[in-house]
């Protein structure tokens, strides 16, 4: 009787070698080496809230500037407001002298009228500095005006002494100097004054703000013989300008 042969049981190598194993797939193959997704966080929200904020600031900066426009539209019909004037009124020389070692010695009397033309408009003035300068700004003396409040339809007559004692100038300076004080034109000469001015209109009160008053058309001539001369201001013209300050810049 012939023995039965029965086969042997595959083992675990024999197994793997009896079911091949399949080559992974294009999807398998790109969802491993994927990354894995980190939401970012959403910046539309916050651009979107910037662009509502910036869009409500300019409209209330828009509505504010309309206020103000149709609020000094009002005042200007109700008190028809105008600027003070100013004019030279004398300039007395007792001393202009340029010594030998480029150094300038003044003295001077400053007389300037003040005028305010409004009805119902008060000025009210700090006190005012004075700058007297050549043409060409050669500083020739220093001195100020004390504050003081200007009525409606009111003249005030400021004084002021402008002195400078030993006052170094530059070659150039010294010399252009000298040449015009000998000339029989005469020094030309611009007055500046710097201030802050506050209106009163009633009740209202504007807030103080820089004003400059430039004075030009002076014809000055030096004193002879310690007897003081007076300049000529028939010519003297003065200009009114408001000085705005806006973080670094005067305008």
């Amino acid at each position: 009787m012939a023995d039965r042969v029965y086969p042997k049981q595959a083992t675990n190598g024999t197994a793997a070698a009896t079911n091949p194993s399949f080559p992974a797939t294009k999807a398998q193959q790109y969802g491993a080496s994927r990354p894995v997704y980190r939401p970012q966080p959403e910046r539309h929200r916050y651009r979107r809230s910037c662009c509502s904020c910036c869009l409500w600031t300019t409209i209330a900066i828009l509505v504010l500037i309309l206020i103000a426009a149709v609020a000094s539209a009002i005042l200007y019909v109700l008190y028809r407001p105008h600027r003070p004037t100013f004019t030279v009124s004398s300039l007395k020389i007792s001393a202009l002298n340029v010594t030998s070692a480029s150094k300038l010695i003044t003295n001077i009397n400053l007389n300037v009228t003040a005028k305010n033309p409004n009805k119902k408009v008060v000025y009210s003035y700090n006190p005012i500095t004075v700058a007297l300068v050549t043409d060409d700004d050669i500083a020739i003396g220093e001195g100020s005006f004390g504050s003081f409040v200007h009525g409606t339809k009111n003249t005030t007559l400021l004084k002021a002494a402008i002195t400078s004692s030993n006052q170094e100038l530059d070659d150039a300076s010294a010399a252009k100097l000298k040449k015009a004080l000998k000339s029989k034109k005469g020094l030309p000469l611009k007055i500046k004054l710097d201030t802050k001015v506050e209106a009163k209109m009633g009740a209202l009160k504007t807030p103080k703000v820089g004003i400059r008053v430039v004075c030009e058309g002076i014809k000055a001539t030096a004193p002879k013989a310690k007897l003081a001369t007076t300049a000529s201001t028939s010519n003297a013209k003065c200009k009114v300008d408001l000085r705005l300050k806006i973080w670094k810049w005067t305008l």
